[in-house]
């Protein structure tokens, strides 16, 4: 079967947005982002006569700190995904209807937890804000991914932003942080319902098409945050603390969504749809080995830094 041409896929697909739509809209939850704010705990900061922020005010410890700057960055970053989105997507019908739905709901996770971290002084908010300016400068591009790669991509990056949320609020050990972060999770995992249900349908519609597309994100998939400053460094810092490794990327993020799509057992493949099923297959086993010795290599370093504690 021949590639569809994108405006093919817009309108083939369509109702499936517009049901899914209408299905999120009756899913989603409304919730104000200021009643996961503890005000009371806020003072000025120096240019009003308060006192400029100091570390020992943070109640969070430095990976948290850390975890959450990555996560609050990485949604400051809207502006270029509403591009990149409705660069794919489109403004007519129900897909122009869920980019602006989708970007109003994503807009209110940046600003409540930067309104948290400011009030309880989490964070130092001049690095914050420097990193903000630079990530936002940076911006993000999809390198022009077509509407089912971005799909594909959209459904993997929501999940793991979903996780990543939701663990960091665990790993806080402040029940304010952890329900908020819970509740940004919530959102997320709507979303990435709806680019998954998408997926799917496009998986009947041109299963060869589709298949690479998938492969192609899993391949070279990338979180949307890697523009932030020190983001690779930050990244191994949360991934050693177990907020988000390669062995959750893999068992919590990949596997379930391709076991959702029903990849392994999808029929009606040509030529190039089989080789990208291989070529996926090939892709998940390396990373499950990747993500099998970092573990071996994350525990052995624990068991050391044990060792040497008890022996002191």
């Amino acid at each position: 079967m021949a590639a569809l041409e994108t405006t093919q896929l817009l309108t083939e697909l369509e109702p499936v947005v517009e049901d899914n739509l209408n299905r999120h809209l009756s899913m989603a939850d409304e919730w104000m982002p200021h009643e996961y704010v503890p005000w009371s705990l806020g003072r000025d900061f120096a240019d009003l006569g308060g006192d400029p922020w100091e570390v020992a005010q943070s109640q969070l410890s430095p990976i948290a700190r850390t975890a959450l700057e990555v996560n609050l960055l990485t949604e400051d970053n809207l502006p270029s995904y509403h591009r990149e989105i409705d660069r794919a997507f489109g403004r007519d019908s129900a897909w122009g209807t869920w980019v602006n739905r989708w970007t109003a709901e994503e807009g209110r996770h940046a600003f409540c937890i930067r309104d948290y971290l400011l009030v309880t002084r989490g964070v130092d908010p001049v690095e914050l804000e420097r990193a903000r300016m630079e990530t936002m400068e940076t911006g993000y591009e999809a390198m022009d991914k077509s509407l089912l790669n971005v799909c594909a991509y959209v459904s993997f990056q929501e999940l793991a932003t979903r996780v990543s949320h939701r663990n960091t609020g665990r790993y806080t050990e402040e029940p304010i942080a952890d329900k908020l972060l819970a509740r940004v999770a919530k959102d997320e995992n709507l979303h990435m319902i709806f680019y998954r249900n998408i997926v799917t349908a496009a998986l009947e519609l041109s299963p060869s098409q589709t298949m690479r597309a998938i492969t192609e994100e899993v391949v070279g998939f990338e979180m949307p945050g890697s523009v932030i400053p020190g983001f690779s460094r930050k990244a191994v810092q949360m991934a050693k603390a177990g907020i988000y490794d390669l062995r959750i990327h893999h068992d919590d993020i990949v596997a379930p969504l391709l076991r959702q799509w029903g990849v392994w057992e999808l029929t009606g493949l040509d030529a190039d749809g089989e080789a990208a099923r291989d070529e996926l297959a090939a892709a998940v086993a390396a990373l499950d080995g990747e993500a099998t010795r970092f573990v071996e290599r994350r525990d052995e370093a624990a068991a050391k830094k044990a060792a040497r504690s008890t022996a002191g």
